[in-house]
């Protein structure tokens, strides 16, 4: 099937998009309450589904505003009368699952603070997270029961674990039989906007994990770049789907949450991904909003390179962050699904403050054109700067870290920021610079500015290297080899040589149809080095390429180029074919 043409860009809005934006931050604000309770309440509301679920084995079920609110009630009432009081931790360690959104709603009304954790996490690094959050209460399913079971004894705080789903029976709590128990009915705790909500700790280049201690508020921060980089979110009928993990900022900030704060419907699925179930599950829930990341999306293009002859997609808007989407991606984005990419940068700490809205339709939206390669521009309320080591800003097309400022451009509070690490001063005092009576929080990204304001996405700091005096980052040179046919994913990294300090070395995993040999290996390595060589700077090609099954992941599907660095290291100066 023939993808129809997209209209072309008619305006640039951006600049009068950003300096009209004003925030609006009300003094008393729960997450609770706006992504719940007030739809639960109006009876034109209360039966709108708010959420459907899919399991893997086939299960399948709809949930109203109505339902998520009288259940979180219950729960409320079980949790306080295990003694959860307002500031206390709660451990959520469940996928995406109706028991999770009933979870968060709880907390919130509790005045207590979520913290939600990969039901991927294994003992240790449950263990760490539960300890020094000192959480009192955990709540798990089938996924988690025994590796938050096995970490219990490491942290003496935890008071309570209640089992969900198939884990009834397994903790000294079972999720149906509390709520079972008590009544529908719970008076909310009234927090202010700058209360604490989450914690979510996050993996640093150093040291063990940091807990980022989340405002209720911060969901605010987060609406301008949601909006935009879904098109103006929300229409009258848009379901949104993300496989994004919802114990992640990428989950639960720019999917569940912002999708329930509008009253509109999400999909959660439990179970493994794939690029088949991604297209299915768009296709049964006629999904019209989704954020995937472009390691999903590089799966999903090899996969089925012609979408819509397959499948009936409703896709009206796509937001793609974590790594860079590159230029064969955006490209198949717009021609095979009709829609063009709007990347998003963010972390943690500070979310949603950089991106596209390419909805420029025929229906007179504002927004400004996307340029393949680029992570956008500031969202409107986010000001933002590229600045060197001393905090000074960069020049057009140099490179320098990103920074962003805890003012807008008309000097009022940017809403979005974090209140700092649980319980570490100094890692938070470190996150800032002060530079001409302003504060800008340091991302540790680097990137280059344009002369129209489109930053361009450099890699981690610790993602940069040099080799024979050229200052390195990895996008640029995984972009070109994801342009070979044989190439389904890779990782460039630095590895060690006594010549040149390092050399540059990408680790790839080939589509399944490649047949491999020796002769075969050798003669495709020589074929992708002079895939590189012919496209990019002679020092950029991968002297040394290594076939691997697959890379190492984050669970919010982010490369971690630190392990391969870390493998690198060890092995010293490797044999170069």
């Amino acid at each position: 099937m023939a993808a129809p043409a997209l209209p072309a860009s008619r305006r640039d809005d951006y600049p009068a998009l950003h300096s009209q934006f004003h925030w609006h931050v009300p003094e008393f604000f729960n997450l609770a309450e706006a992504c719940c309770g007030r739809w639960a309440r109006d009876p034109a509301t209360m039966d709108r589904i708010a959420v459907h679920t899919e399991h893997e084995d086939g299960r399948r079920a709809s949930y109203s505003y109505a339902f998520i609110q009288a259940e979180a009630d219950r729960l409320c009432r079980a949790l306080r009368t295990l003694g959860v009081a307002r500031g206390d931790r709660v451990g959520i360690v469940m996928p995406q699952r109706i028991e999770t959104v009933i979870a968060h709603m709880a907390i919130y009304q509790l005045g207590a603070i979520a913290m939600p954790l990969s039901m991927l996490f294994g003992p240790e690094a449950l263990a760490y997270r539960l300890q020094h959050s000192e959480a009192c209460v955990a709540i798990a399913d089938e996924s988690s029961i025994d590796n938050v079971l096995a970490a219990r004894a490491e942290c003496p705080a935890l008071a309570t674990v209640i089992g969900a789903g198939a884990a009834v029976g397994r903790a000294e709590h079972d999720w149906d039989a509390l709520l079972a128990a008590e009544l529908p009915a719970f008076t909310a705790v009234v927090t202010k906007a700058d209360e604490a909500a989450v914690l979510i700790y996050t993996s640093g280049t150093t040291g063990p994990p940091k807990g980022a201690l989340i405002p209720h508020r911060a969901l605010i921060g987060n609406l301008p770049g949601f909006v935009c980089s879904q098109n103006w979110f929300p229409h009258a009928d848009d379901v949104f789907w993300s496989p994004a993990d919802w114990a992640w900022t990428g989950g639960l900030w720019d999917a569940l949450m912002p999708t329930l704060y509008f009253g509109k419907t999400i999909v959660g699925y439990q179970g493994r991904f794939s690029a088949q179930t991604a297209f299915e599950l768009m296709a049964r829930y006629r999904v019209t909003n989704t954020f995937l990341f472009p390691t999903a999306l590089k799966q999903m293009m090899k996969t089925c390179p012609a979408p819509r002859a397959h499948y009936q997609l409703h896709l009206r808007a796509l937001m793609s962050a974590g790594e860079a989407v590159g230029e064969t991606v955006f490209a198949w984005c717009r021609d095979a699904l009709g829609v063009v990419v709007n990347e998003m940068f963010g972390q943690t700490e500070i979310n949603y403050i950089v991106g596209n809205c390419t909805a420029q339709n025929d229906d007179g939206q504002p927004g400004w054109p996307a340029r393949p390669g680029s992570m956008g521009r500031p969202y409107p309320g986010h000001r933002v700067a590229v600045v060197d080591d001393e905090g000074r800003p960069c020049a057009a097309g140099e490179d320098g870290e990103v920074a962003v400022c805890s003012t807008d451009v008309h000097g009022h509070p940017d809403p979005v920021f974090f209140l700092g690490y649980w319980r570490n001063d100094d890692a938070t005092a470190g996150k800032y610079l002060a530079r001409d009576g302003l504060h800008w929080c340091r991302t540790g990204d680097l990137a280059r500015i344009d002369e129209d304001g489109y930053l361009w996405y450099q890699g981690r700091a610790d993602d940069v290297f040099k080799s024979s005096g050229y200052r390195i980052g990895p996008s640029e040179i995984e972009n070109c080899l994801l342009k070979h046919p044989a190439v389904s994913n890779c990782a460039v990294v630095p590895s060690p040589d006594p010549e040149r300090g390092a050399v540059v070395k990408a680790f790839i995993v080939l589509v399944p149809s490649i047949v491999r040999s020796a002769q075969a290996d050798a003669a495709l390595v020589a074929e992708l080095q002079q895939h590189v060589r012919g496209q990019l700077a002679p020092y950029e090609y991968p002297k040394v390429i290594e076939f691997i099954a697959q890379l190492p992941m984050t669970t919010t599907g982010k490369i971690q180029r630190r392990v391969l660095r870390e493998i690198e290291a060890r092995r010293g100066a490797p044999a170069h074919p």
